[in-house]
């Protein structure tokens, strides 16, 4: 796998999990993101994206107007010239057996071209990944990081 590409999830990776708050497939059509790889354990930990760019708007506006920090969301404008929501609160951990291709565009693996927002992704989502270890629940439908994580160690 590649850093910062984009992958299709297997099915039986959502069967497997059985988490009810992990953001489905779309029928093999949403593409995951692939942050980085942790070291001590080697998991993948993947993002999913989101097309509803107004929903998460309001959402950040909200966060930001209120002097909160937004880490747990990112829109930006990707490769293929269609904004996209990077879910970083929904993230969660994977390994290699469940990727089930790579997401391309005319036959083009998507990737996140620019450093410097590949950069802010991965901050965000360290941030997060941290905070979602600790048991942090950012929305009432956050999938269970730590049993995921144990599912697949």
């Amino acid at each position: 796998m590649i850093e910062r590409g984009f992958y299709i999830v297997k099915d039986k990776f959502f069967k497997d999990m059985n988490d009810p708050y992990l953001k489905g497939n779309k029928e093999a059509n949403r593409p995951h993101y692939y942050c980085f790889k942790e070291e001590d354990t080697g998991l993948y930990w993947m993002i999913p994206l989101s097309s509803r760019i107004d929903k998460y708007k309001k959402i950040m506006s909200k966060k930001i107007a209120s002097g909160k920090p937004c880490d747990i969301l990112h829109i930006m404008k990707l490769d293929n010239d269609k904004e996209s929501v990077f879910l970083i609160q929904d993230m969660f951990p994977i390994t290699e057996e469940y990727i089930e291709r790579t997401y391309t565009i005319a036959n083009n693996h998507l990737t996140v071209t620019s450093e410097h927002s590949a950069l802010e992704i991965e901050k965000k989502a360290k941030k997060v990944m941290n905070m979602l270890k600790k048991g942090v629940k950012f929305t009432p439908t956050q999938p269970d990081i730590n049993a995921i994580i144990n599912k697949l160690i």
